[in-house]
């Protein structure tokens, strides 16, 4: 009878111990749901499907062109305090949240859509930076388009280098299609997660500051079942095609900043690439990994200095 009790005691339990669970899942769901329809969406039609954006902010346009795991909100997130008096205009890439995913997409065609959508909102030029795997697409907007890019800003940039390891797409998919996987990742996993997402040795150490920050920034992935497109798209076509691109074609004025300790997109390919595009400055942060933590400050002032100088062709 004590061993029955004890069965029924511990079934107990696990029950409210797997409800609460639920709970908390279903709790930090709606929150990401919000956090996602907070950013204002626009919709715009392009040749190629739905091309959605948020923009913040006023005065002359830049172009901030997401990475893996993003879209619109993480356009407005990331950019909106490095950017300011200037206009956000953030639209999320090809298969990420509701920006249609056509079919044979490419990162020229994505480079073609985005200037479909400056044609739709009557902007004949623009400064464009391209975050992470948002790099590829920005270059290929400078090469395809130079004539509409005042300024190019490759930021902790997918440049031409070593073609990072993926596992097989149906594995991908099934990671990146369960918002409740990748929930349980970072609740059980935080520690680990934190330095992957920061792109941060594992030596690295935090402030407060920095760790809040990362936090924001894994929260943002989800909902991350709206993203899954975007990150095979981004994984198996578009990272891997930069490798091809000319960099010495590029004729756009180009600042490159980049983390010497980045452990999720190479710094080595960073340098090699401003010694290969003409003219380019590249800004090195000596710590901050991926997202450049700690360095809002430098990277400000980096941006706002590039970002002010006339470029070729333009009126002094």
């Amino acid at each position: 009878m004590n061993k029955q009790r004890s069965f029924i005691a511990a079934g107990a339990a696990a029950t409210l111990a797997a409800a609460s669970v639920v709970r908390r899942y279903q709790r930090d769901a709606r929150a990401a749901g919000a956090r996602v329809d907070a950013v204002d969406r626009k919709i715009v039609p392009t040749s190629v499907g739905d091309v959605e954006y948020a923009e913040a902010g006023t005065g002359e346009p830049v172009l901030v062109i997401h990475g893996i795991l993003g879209g619109r909100d993480a356009g407005i997130l990331s950019f909106g305090g490095l950017l300011p008096n200037r206009r956000v205009l953030a639209p999320s890439r090809f298969g990420y949240l509701g920006s249609a995913m056509p079919p044979h997409a490419t990162p020229e065609l994505q480079a073609d859509a985005f200037v479909e959508l400056l044609d739709r909102l009557g902007i004949d030029h623009v400064d464009a930076i391209g975050y992470s795997a948002g790099a590829t697409s920005a270059l290929q907007l400078a090469l395809r388009h130079p004539d509409r890019v005042r300024h190019l800003v490759l930021m902790s940039g997918n440049l031409p280098g070593p073609v990072a390891a993926t596992p097989p797409p149906p594995i991908l998919k099934l990671l990146f299609r369960s918002d409740l996987l990748m929930w349980i990742a970072k609740v059980a996993a935080q520690p680990a997660l934190m330095h992957l997402v920061g792109g941060v040795p594992q030596d690295f150490v935090f402030t407060l500051e920095e760790r809040t920050t990362v936090a924001t920034i894994i929260d943002s992935i989800f909902p991350v079942r709206d993203r899954t497109d975007g990150v095979v798209f981004d994984a198996y076509t578009s990272n891997p095609a930069v490798n091809d691109y000319p960099l010495e074609a590029i004729q756009v004025p180009t600042l490159i900043v980049h983390s010497s300790d980045d452990t999720l997109a190479s710094y080595d390919a960073a340098r090699d690439a401003a010694h290969r595009i003409p003219g380019a400055r590249l800004v090195t942060h000596a710590r901050g990994g991926h997202l450049m933590l700690g360095q809002d400050t430098a990277t400000r002032a980096a941006l706002e200095c590039f970002l002010a100088a006339a470029s070729v062709g333009s009126a002094a």
